[in-house]
């Protein structure tokens, strides 16, 4: 198949631009922080009240997201289903875009005491962002030939990174406002979350007006479409017996997702609670974490080319390992009153040099290593399934950890996501190479 027109490229990886807004401004940099200071202002960091029990201010985001991923676990397998059977993945990727836009305005009117309204729109949002991807990736392979899906993946998270610093500079420049007036109350950061919600939608409409319509993978059955997506699950699941290299590659992808999403959804919870740095040296210090992942994207490319997806990946994990346990010295030194915070900006660097790294090649490795098929949808949603299912674990343990012992702890349990993750694409590169020889045999 051949690569499409680059008006087509261009206009898919343009959501990126779009929707990446969300996930690196709000849930990334933001939000994390707003809500940790409007609850303690209202409530106490470890007496927010929801649904008639108390958390942690940090444990309660950590179980937020959580549930959010959870949902939208048990909501992908039946509406990719339906967009592979009727060939609407555009019509769905829209409405779950209109919902992430919508809530995200809606953030704008959570203040502090109203924590419901604060968490539910949150929810809304992360899983408007959550089902629109599974539709956009499944594009893929649709419109990239093989040899160019690293290439295209890299493109759409490159310009992602780039859009979330224009827009965390226009952030930041209203926080910087408002407090140089005197309001200390976030108003800046309400303003930002508006601003999210209006980008996301606004530059969505460039990606719609040019993805092409696409065509239903299978004819209509009788089957219940509550049923229905899960029977795909499980016949793509029945296929991975037949693609070894893929089913260890998901093993492994599983484990390390554990991590890596983790790492990125409470990395500014960990600044800002644990070593109490200043909000506006953390929005910096976040903002050039966008800037180095643009390059990490690229970089990831170039030597995927070079040494192969699977041997890149296991370098990039054992760098993750090593930013682990970084992250643990930090915040030990931070606890007996040494200033950590030029450490922390290392640490900081490291993470954004692979964090976009690893995302987009794992999701090309991905395309590359499934059977030939149509139902794309179906196989992008078990991936897709698989991540968040991981994230759900990830940071629910996240946060438990923290509310036991404390989140310097969180971080040093993660390595342990790591450590199997890594051997997991070990046996994926041994199982390919034996592969490889058969087949020149």
């Amino acid at each position: 198949m051949p690569t499409a027109s680059k008006k087509v490229i261009n206009g898919w990886a343009m959501y990126d631009w779009a929707n990446s807004v969300y996930n690196l401004v709000i849930t990334t940099t933001f939000f994390p922080i707003y809500f940790l200071a409007v609850t303690k202002s209202r409530f106490g960091e470890d007496h927010v009240p929801l649904l008639g029990r108390e958390y942690k201010n940090s444990e309660l985001y950590d179980y937020a997201v959580a549930f959010a991923y959870l949902l939208i676990a048990v909501l992908l397998p039946i509406l990719s289903s339906i967009a592979d059977s009727r060939g609407n993945k555009k019509r769905f990727m829209q409405f779950f875009c209109y919902l992430g836009g919508l809530s995200c305005i809606g953030l704008y009117w959570f203040n502090g005491p109203n924590v419901s309204w604060g968490i539910l729109c949150f929810v809304l949002a992360a899983i408007g962002y959550i089902g629109s991807l599974v539709f956009y990736n499944s594009y893929l392979p649709e419109i990239a030939a093989p040899e160019d899906q690293d290439r295209v993946s890299a493109k759409g998270f490159s310009m992602g990174y780039i859009g979330s610093v224009i827009l965390q500079l226009l952030g930041f420049g209203l926080v910087l406002y408002f407090e140089s007036q005197g309001d200390k109350s976030g108003t800046g950061a309400r303003y930002t979350f508006l601003l999210v919600g209006l980008w996301w939608m606004g530059f969505a409409q460039i990606t719609f007006a040019r993805l092409p319509r696409s065509q239903p993978a299978s004819q209509r059955s009788d089957v219940s479409f509550l049923t229905k997506g899960f029977l795909e699950l499980k016949k793509v699941y029945s296929q991975l017996s037949h693609t070894p290299v893929l089913k260890r590659y998901l093993f492994a992808f599983f484990f390390y997702s554990m991590g890596v999403q983790t790492v990125m959804l409470a990395a500014s919870i960990f600044g800002a609670k644990l070593l109490q740095l200043p909000d506006s040296k953390l929005i910096i210090t976040l903002v050039l974490v966008q800037l180095v992942a643009i390059a990490g994207a690229f970089l990831m490319s170039k030597l995927s080319s070079r040494f192969g997806n699977l041997k890149v990946l296991m370098a990039v994990v054992a760098f993750w390992i090593f930013i682990c346990i970084a992250a643990y010295f930090v915040a030990s030194a931070a606890e007996v009153g040494i200033n950590v915070e030029y450490y922390f900006y290392g640490v900081a660097v490291a993470v954004g040099l692979v964090m976009g790294g690893i995302q987009s090649l794992s999701r090309s490795t991905y395309s590359k290593l499934m059977p030939a098929t149509k139902d794309t949808a179906s196989f992008f949603s078990f991936y897709d399934v698989t991540e968040k299912i991981a994230i759900v674990i990830g940071m629910f343990t996240f946060g438990y950890i923290d509310k036991l012992i404390g989140m310097k702890y969180s971080i040093l349990a993660l390595i342990v996501f790591f450590l199997v993750g890594l051997i997991g694409l070990r046996l994926s590169l041994q199982k390919e190479k034996q592969h490889e020889l058969a087949k020149a045999a």
